[in-house]
């Protein structure tokens, strides 16, 4: 267990006038990103062996909004065309992800879950809710609720945010991606 520092003689002003508060939220970001990382990766095994532990969370997205173009869900994630296309391209290689053409733009393609990802990823994510139930046994449901609130509220914060300058991610070549490439 760790020492969250909240409640205690870390509030308020902290080292070089940074406010407690803040240290504290970065500090308890740091351990929930450092085990949902960890989390992450016993899904997408769970899933499938070969399933990057970052493509859980496409499975995830394309459950929820259904068929969804590529561009869609690179904005959605805030990566770039080559990153989405890459991990779209792994998925679609172990049968858990298909194409379809856009009836809307022909030259463009909606993806989707297979029948067969659906059902690893329903399997899975109702293992994760059960574990997520267990843990939170100890709070009240209107707790629950309040958490989700406002993770929700900081990750629409971040779809706000205009991306980080810097350069594209490189393509399959290795070299960054050209403004005629995107």
């Amino acid at each position: 267990m760790h020492n969250t520092g909240v409640g205690g003689a870390g509030d308020g002003e902290g080292r070089a006038g940074v406010d407690g508060a803040f240290l504290a939220l970065e500090r308890e970001l740091s351990v929930f990103l450092r085990r949902a990382r960890a989390n992450l990766g016993e899904m997408a095994r769970e899933v499938h062996p070969d399933l990057e532990p970052a493509a859980y969370g496409l499975l995830a997205r394309l459950g929820e909004a259904g068929q969804t173009r590529a561009t869609d869900l690179a904005a959605y994630f805030g990566v770039g065309k080559a990153t989405m296309s890459r991990q779209l391209r792994a998925l679609e290689r172990l049968g858990l992800i298909g194409r379809a053409p856009d009836p809307d733009d022909g030259r463009a393609w909606l993806v989707h879950l297979t029948e067969e990802g659906r059902a690893r990823f329903t399997r899975v994510r109702g293992g994760l809710r059960a574990r997520y139930a267990q843990r939170l046994e100890g709070w009240d449901r209107a707790e629950v609720a309040e958490l989700a609130r406002l993770l929700h509220r900081l990750n629409a914060g971040h779809e706000t945010e205009p991306p980080a300058p810097g350069p594209e991610p490189p393509t399959e070549s290795g070299r960054e991606s050209t403004t005629s490439e995107r």
